[in-house]
């Protein structure tokens, strides 16, 4: 692996529960820097969200192009989810993306990049899965960052941050078909005016019968740990969450590539009951 050229990176987090993460042992973080992404000019990589294939894994997350100072979406694949090659570029557009939200839905896989300087929450369908991928549908004409949706109950219900550059606004939005229509929630926003628990920083996903779902803490700085919130009441007609004890699950290092901000995680329960997590951290050059 050639020297990393980037702020921020990829790394690999283990732990008995998904509420108790660390770096996972064996594994010298970060996984994935720049300076692997061999057919372009890297600036950094970060989001990354996991794909379990095969018995191995598929990863997702976006490349920061230097020169083109926009956001494309790139794949890696691991056999034991902690070595892990570089296979390209596998969506992009004129336009900025990042956040690649994978998930699968009626024997087809979906993505929902973050795709904000194109005013659209844009659908893409894997065709074929995983190196190509095709637009599906438009999901909502707003500029939204970091879209995490959630089929619940016989719906779909979408997270977003509406305030691009200021993380401060969450809203939420439902829908009966995942192309929609999609409605906006009658309690929006759920939060109004906090950067530190507006945007979305990974999948939701269910323990012990709680849905979580995490949020990037961005006060009073971008990225500065990852807050944990349980959502107690998720319906077309009303919402409720509240912060878990464990919060935050995610806070910067002591030193290393990680020691300035962490915002973003994506678990995945194992066989045994351990937990692996893909999470991104940030280093000041």
């Amino acid at each position: 692996m050639r020297q990393a050229r980037s702020s921020w990176a990829i790394g690999i987090y283990e732990g008995p529960s998904p509420l108790a993460l660390a770096p996972a042992a064996g594994i010298h973080n970060p996984v994935l820097t720049a300076a692997d992404a061999v057919d372009v000019d890297a600036g950094f990589v970060a989001d990354p969200f996991l794909v379990p294939h095969d018995g191995g894994w598929y990863l997702f997350f976006e490349i920061k192009l230097r020169r083109a100072g926009k956001g494309v979406i790139a794949l890696a694949e691991s056999r034991d989810g902690h070595a892990w090659r570089y296979r390209g570029i596998v969506l992009h557009e004129p336009f900025h993306l990042s956040y690649p939200y994978v998930f699968r839905w009626r024997e087809a896989w979906y993505m929902v990049p973050e795709s904000a300087p194109a005013g659209q929450v844009r659908l893409y369908r894997g065709s074929p899965f995983p190196h190509c991928w095709s637009l599906a549908a438009v999901l909502l004409e707003r500029p939204c960052v970091d879209a995490s949706i959630l089929r619940r109950d016989g719906r779909f219900f979408m997270w977003a941050c509406t305030t691009p550059g200021r993380h401060e606004r969450l809203e939420l939005f439902h829908a009966e078909e995942l192309v929609g229509p999609w409605h906006p929630h009658p309690q929006n926003p759920l939060v109004a005016a906090d950067a530190r628990r507006a945007r979305p920083a990974g999948k939701p996903f269910r323990w012990q019968g709680r849905l979580l779902r995490p949020v990037q803490d961005c006060h009073p700085w971008y990225g500065r740990q990852v807050r944990l919130f349980e959502v107690l009441e998720l319906s077309t007609g009303g919402y409720r969450e509240r912060e878990v004890e464990e919060s935050p699950i995610l806070r910067p290092a002591a030193s290393g590539w990680n020691r300035d901000a962490m915002h973003h995680v994506d678990v995945h329960r194992l066989a045994g009951g351990r937990w692996l997590a893909a999470v991104d951290g940030h280093a000041a050059m």
